[in-house]
């Protein structure tokens, strides 16, 4: 991907102004709702109950500046896909009894399990609760699955008749274009492609500037080059640009953001998570990458790596480089006495703590070049990683001498999901 600068849009705001309600009354960090939908006529009364039903939820959406329910975004990534549901708390009596059976039926699926299937997972101790909005008060669930059971969700929204309630689902990242096909042809559903960058972003300032249900979305490691002083801190992002934003993902795509909609991304590397999952598969034949994290635990990288005390004996003074620093990714592994010796979770360990060293290597690189001293990781690659967050806190501090801050959010790979979200809410009920 080439570089793309984000210029400062040159429209003009619509004349409506938003509810005081909308959005929590966001953003202060530059985030901007949505304008007011255009009143409808009301309802015929004319067609079958249930059609009217449905046209009556459409007006009635319109009139209170919000879409229909249900409310989805999502985020089809080379490994994962995310998905973001709002679940509405405050429907009337008026409104169940109205409610199409579907639409329930939809609703107590997504919220009443915890598990879909073999491999889909909502992951509970995320979900933002008592949001409000487009002036509905409701929790934010957030679910995932590996994208190679994309068919099988496709599938499922086919059988659940989806697309008598929404015609279009807000999509973004890579598999919105790549399943586009399979979404109109199967399940009857037309996808809006949103940019994954875009996406990203407005996501991200979204779910910070709500925090996370009373406490800090964003967090660092507090003196992370000492191991047993090293404590998770929370960190003020109220004032964030300008930050530069690695996301890993499969890949890694690095970006300079100055604003909510001046960003460029700046590089990125194929070597991400996906690089990681794919070689401990090949490497110690694990299956998941919650298998792989597991070895890599347990793991000595020492065992596999090569360090500059291999080769001086101990520290290169000169240059400031630690004995304990690494000289030769997998430098042991020319040693057939070194290989006969080291286990799966050595393998696991190395793995993660070559691909960690080297995102964290450029996104300092970056920082120094863009002149910008936050540096923020986002990205699935981050979770469930302590590994892989402590190797980067340590790495951003030591070798910039503490002029360079690594922070991390509690949400990592959903904010792409969130800003397909945010995308719903804005659209006409018509699109």
């Amino acid at each position: 991907m080439g570089e793309r600068p984000r210029a400062q849009p040159g429209a003009p705001p619509a004349a409506a102004a938003p509810s005081g309600s909308l959005l929590n009354g966001l953003l202060h960090n530059g985030f901007h709702p949505p304008p007011l939908l255009r009143q409808e006529p009301p309802v015929p009364g004319h067609g079958s109950p249930a059609k009217k039903c449905r046209l009556r939820r459409r007006l009635d959406s319109g009139r209170r500046n919000r879409p229909p329910f249900p409310w989805f975004g999502m985020d089809i990534g080379g490994t994962l896909v995310k998905l973001v549901y709002f679940e509405p708390k405050d429907i009337t009596a008026e409104e169940e009894q109205e409610e199409v059976e579907n639409l329930k039926s939809i609703r107590k699926y997504l919220t009443s399990n915890t598990a879909y299937g073999k491999t889909g997972i909502r992951d509970v101790h995320l979900e933002l609760k008592n949001l409000t909005m487009c002036g509905r008060k409701g929790n934010l669930h957030f679910i995932r699955f590996p994208t190679c059971a994309m068919h099988r969700f496709i599938q499922m929204g086919s059988e659940k008749n989806f697309s008598s309630l929404h015609t279009t689902l807000c999509a973004t990242g890579g598999g919105a274009y790549k399943f586009e096909e399979d979404f109109r042809t199967i399940a009857d559903l037309q996808l809006h492609k949103l940019d994954e960058l875009d996406c990203l972003i407005q996501g991200l300032l979204y779910v910070d500037s709500v925090g996370f249900n009373g406490q800090p979305e964003c967090y660092y490691f507090e003196n992370p080059t000492d191991p047993e002083q090293c404590q998770k801190k929370p960190y003020c992002l109220d004032n964030p640009y300008p930050m530069l934003l690695v996301n890993i993902g499969s890949g890694v795509s690095i970006l300079a953001v100055y604003s909510k909609d001046n960003y460029k991304r700046v590089t990125g590397t194929s070597l991400g998570g996906g690089t990681f999952l794919g070689l401990c598969c090949l490497l110690t034949g694990c299956e998941t990458f919650e298998e792989a994290l597991e070895m890599a635990a347990k793991g000595d990288s020492t065992n596999v790596d090569k360090l500059v005390k291999d080769i001086y004996g101990g520290d290169y003074e000169r240059f400031g480089l630690q004995g304990s620093a690494v000289a030769s990714s997998f430098g042991h592994m020319m040693s057939k006495e070194k290989r006969d010796s080291i286990s799966k979770e050595d393998l696991a360990r190395a793995t993660l703590v070559t691909i960690t060293n080297n995102i964290g290597s450029i996104a300092r690189m970056c920082a120094l070049n863009e002149n910008i001293d936050r540096v923020v990781f986002v990205g699935n690659f981050l979770r469930i990683n302590m590994i892989s967050m402590k190797v980067l806190a340590y790495a951003m501090d030591y070798w910039s001498k503490g002029q360079l801050k690594a922070l991390f959010l509690e949400h990592e790979g959903y904010f792409g999901a969130v800003g397909a979200l945010l995308e719903l809410l804005k659209m006409p009920e018509d699109q």
